[in-house]
């Protein structure tokens, strides 16, 4: 006998047993916990079995759940596909959440040279500091700085960054030396990994006190670097285009030593993986940053 279960019920189900939470099933799918509860209590009914259990303050799927949700993901994938396959005959759209200062300073500049190779495609892009939430299904994909978190999300490290000292040729021609630095005015900047602190600590010497300006966005020094205001410790992959410009310059590449690390992170939520603009941001992304891909997105 064919069980006539509402889909409305089965993704409030799929939702509920992935998130571990009504709640949250809720706010992704913009309904109410009690309507979410009530689908699942009638989805329950039909089916004659138990799908949630309480645990804590959230949910955790009964044997006949886990059991249920397995298909119910797969069958979720194989819909995705099917809508991303009749989609992608049309326009496609990329909803981009970045870091401020990698967007400002790397993605913008390559926009042109994306859409370019992508006719069709039309992206939304959107920088702050805070990390994309995924709940109402407004991004694709966020380019995150800074350790990755959140649950149910995929993380892929981006290229490996040097921080090095940068600034206008007139001051690099004055510095020829690590000590050289305690003589000039050190941009500082805040949200960041990598500061001064640790810079003079990698070279042996004391960290002087922080004089100067301070900026809370790594766009915003490495500006005021190239303008003369003084010395920033910024990456070279944010400094690019004024580093090939002559605008910058890294005095001491090659007499200090510098601060390797990855810095940012290519974070989608596992459900998403298989849509087509994602898909192809990612393998432009790996092309641009040389960097290996997860399977499911190579």
């Amino acid at each position: 006998m064919s069980l006539r279960v509402p889909l409305s019920a089965v993704r409030s189900f799929e939702a509920a047993a992935r998130r571990r939470s009504f709640k949250d099933a809720a706010a992704e799918l913009n309904l109410t916990a009690s309507a979410v509860s009530h689908a699942i209590r009638k989805m329950e009914a039909m089916l004659g079995v138990t799908l949630f259990e309480r645990q804590g303050q959230g949910v955790v799927p009964t044997a006949a759940g886990e059991a249920l949700l397995e298909h119910v993901s797969r069958a979720f994938d194989e819909l995705h596909r099917g809508l991303d396959l009749v989609a992608a005959r049309g326009p496609q759209l990329l909803r981009l959440h970045c870091a401020p200062s990698l967007a400002a300073q790397w993605l913008t500049p390559r926009l042109a040279r994306f859409l370019a190779a992508h006719p069709g495609f039309e992206v939304r892009l959107a920088a702050g500091m805070d990390y994309a939430r995924f709940v109402s299904d407004e991004f694709d994909a966020d380019l995150v700085y800074g350790p990755p978190r959140g649950e149910g999300l995929v993380a892929v490290p981006l290229c490996t960054e040097t921080v090095t000292p940068l600034c206008d040729p007139e001051r690099a021609a004055r510095i020829r030396a690590p000590e050289d630095l305690l003589d000039q005015v050190l941009i500082q900047s805040d949200n960041k990994q990598v500061r001064w602190p640790l810079w003079f600590a990698r070279n042996g010497l004391p960290a002087p006190r922080p004089l100067g300006v301070r900026f809370d966005r790594s766009f915003l020094a490495i500006a005021a670097a190239a303008d003369g205001l003084g010395v920033a410790l910024e990456s070279t992959l944010l400094a690019e285009r004024e580093i090939a410009s002559g605008r910058l310059v890294a005095p001491l590449r090659g007499l200090a030593q510098d601060v390797s690390y990855v810095g940012h992170h290519l974070v989608y939520p596992a459900t998403t993986r298989r849509r087509a603009p994602l898909r192809v941001f990612a393998r432009w992304l790996a092309q641009e940053m040389s960097i290996v891909l997860p399977e499911d997105l190579a």
